[in-house]
């Protein structure tokens, strides 16, 4: 199983992994072709990247990993300089505001730093519902579930 593989599925993956390495990297030149000349034609190299997407707004400053795992429900507006790391899946609801400069963390990586040099990293989908106004600045992270 390849480490993408591994990453979509919810598993832990390696994220200096090569295959990895160059899918960022193509979502990275997509995001600069978009930021460096904001028009509707050039998003349109960010927006083949998503999973799926409705009508959407975004606004140059656009960052992501992969792109793949982003999900975009209808009359969603990105503000300026946002980065969405979808490592795991990003679903964003209908009518959502997002402001400038919220961050959308999917990925972690281990507390060990002998895992931590190893590449091992992984990641827990976000979901954000319907309606949803996500203020300047936000750091979006997943929803952990802890056990006593």
């Amino acid at each position: 199983m390849t480490e993408f593989e591994k990453m979509i599925r919810g598993e832990s993956f390696n994220g200096i992994d090569t295959d990895l390495r160059l899918r960022r990297e193509a979502a990275r030149l997509a995001c600069a072709k978009f930021n460096a000349h904001p028009s509707k034609g050039n998003l349109r190299h960010v927006t083949r990247l998503f999973a799926e997407f409705g009508s959407v707004v975004i606004e140059p400053g656009f960052q992501c990993d992969y792109g793949s795992q982003i999900h975009i429900g209808d009359k969603v507006y990105i503000n300026f300089h946002c980065v969405f790391l979808d490592s795991a899946p990003i679903h964003i609801g209908n009518n959502v505001l997002i402001e400038s400069s919220a961050h959308f963390y999917t990925v972690d990586h281990p507390r060990e730093a002998e895992q931590r040099i190893t590449g091992t990293c992984f990641a827990k989908p976000i979901n954000i519902g319907n309606n949803v106004w996500i203020g300047g600045g936000a750091k979006i992270l997943p929803r952990h579930h802890h056990t006593r």
